[in-house]
């Protein structure tokens, strides 16, 4: 048996020594369902030759099934500074098409004009904005909900009944729809709208069901090193790959550009949702794929996302040429990802012959963040094994977020420590002294986050090389 050093958790105990930093002001929002949309028509499989469409439900005037007495689900926002282009790109996709021109050197190319990433560019802005405050337990769990949500319709199985909309008409989820999924949530004066998007449905990795056909292929032609070329057997999603490690570059980035539906349908969900409410914060949350995208979406647009248990989406952020540093740091982008050290995914480690992504045909390679990551270390805290199914949002939401995290950033009494050292570990510790904010277990309700940092000295696909030519 392997006895971790003192050393190990030196950090985890200097938390409980030092003063808490000041807290900065928060406020609480409620939300309740406005719509549910979905990738529309049956199509074939994603290089279908019609343009992508969506279909976006109105929720008006539909009775919302309430407990009564119940309070609506209530999400705390913190004042956040995001950096984003002065001048909106029109697309997603916009970004990676003026690199495209300018690569090219496309003489006629009159399109959006992106702005450089020299931190000095005068063509970014920093806004402040109401952003939802990702040190709160409960703000995490109710977006890790909304994120769960997005996978079914309301009073199926896996759908989680929240106070205030306790039930919904599931509109927007037929039978033969094969893309996007998910639902809509607004307050109830408009000005925060949250877009919560499905993730893969497959097998290993879910449910199954109509959306796992373009659900795969989009996810191995965003988050595998180049298009799913894993090895010999594996049919491939594009025609990048130029023998042994090596990858064209500009085919990845034009791939991407031309094959990725799930991209051009985000982008008419976002812009939809623009339109609807001009004057709404919009956010993104997500599980799995759905984070992904949510955090790509974010980064184009310049809007807060969080994203549970996401593939690294570095890679194809930086494919589609979607900003990033120096221009925009870590902290200044309003992207969060939420992720524990046993689900491979995030983690990368979803890879080789006998991994559940390889038996399942998945080429889930990245591991990179952008943006802030808040991550749960269930291998070393809880002695989990790397496991995939520790991938599902369920098991995420009841075993890791819904106990406070040992962090040690509360107050601790050592005379309220009932539980001896599983106190010390986090597990049934009380809240802080005097407040009266405690969940059932009498723990505190909205301590308990481990700290988001960026993801520091991380590598994505360490063996290939890309270029446009090789020698």
């Amino acid at each position: 048996m392997k006895i971790p050093l003192l050393t190990h958790y030196a950090p985890l105990l200097l938390g409980y020594l030092l003063p808490p930093d000041a807290p900065e002001p928060t406020a609480t929002v409620s939300f309740a369902p406005r719509h549910a949309f979905a990738q529309g028509g049956a199509r074939g499989f994603a290089n279908a030759n019609a343009a992508p469409s969506l279909l976006l439900h109105d929720a008006e005037g539909v009775s919302f099934l309430t407990e009564e007495g119940s309070d609506a689900l209530t999400i705390r926002t913190r004042p956040t500074v995001i950096r984003r282009a002065k001048r909106r790109p029109p697309h997603m996709l916009s970004w990676a098409q003026a690199a495209r021109a300018a690569r090219v050197a496309t003489a006629n190319y009159s399109g959006w004009a992106a702005p450089t990433f020299a931190e000095d560019d005068d063509t970014w802005e920093d806004v402040e904005i109401d952003a939802p405050d990702m040190t709160d337990r409960q703000t995490v769990l109710a977006l890790a909900k909304l994120s769960a949500n997005a996978y079914s319709v309301p009073e199926s199985d896996g759908w989680y009944e929240l106070p205030g909309f306790n039930a919904t008409v599931p509109f927007g989820w037929e039978p033969d729809a094969d893309g996007l999924r998910g639902h809509i949530f607004a307050d109830d004066t408009n000005s925060t709208v949250i877009i919560a998007i499905k993730g893969t449905s497959a097998g290993v990795l879910g449910s199954g069901g109509p959306t796992s056909k373009n659900d795969k292929f989009n996810d191995n032609l965003m988050f595998s090193c180049c298009c799913a070329r894993v090895d010999f057997s594996w049919s491939t999603v594009c025609d990048c790959h130029a023998g042994g490690y090596k990858c064209k570059q500009s085919c990845l980035e034009d791939a991407l550009i031309e094959d990725s539906v799930y991209a051009t349908v985000g982008t008419n969900l976002y812009n939809n949702l623009t339109y609807l409410y001009p004057n709404a914060n919009i956010w993104l949350t997500g599980h799995s794929l759905g984070g992904g995208l949510a955090a790509l979406i974010g980064n184009a647009f310049g809007a807060p996302a969080v994203g549970f248990e996401a593939p690294g989406d570095r890679l194809p952020s930086r494919r589609l040429h979607l900003p990033g540093p120096p221009a925009i740091s870590p902290e200044l982008s309003g992207i969060t990802h939420v992720y524990h050290t046993a689900d491979p995914i995030p983690m990368g480690a979803c890879t080789g012959t006998y991994s559940g992504c390889y038996a399942a045909g998945f080429a889930l390679e990245s591991k990179c963040h952008v943006g802030q990551t808040i991550l749960y270390d269930t291998v070393t805290v809880k002695g989990w094994s790397v496991d995939i199914r520790t991938h599902r949002i369920s098991e995420v939401i009841t075993k890791v977020l819904t106990d406070p995290w040992p962090v040690g950033d509360e107050e601790w009494d050592e005379d309220e420590d009932e539980d001896g050292w599983l106190a010390w570990w986090g597990w049934g510790r009380k809240g802080k002294k005097g407040d009266g904010d405690k969940d059932k277990g009498g723990k505190d309700k909205h301590g308990g986050v481990p700290k988001a940092r960026p993801d520091i000295d991380c590598v994505d696909c360490y063996k290939w090389e890309f270029a446009d030519e090789f020698d």
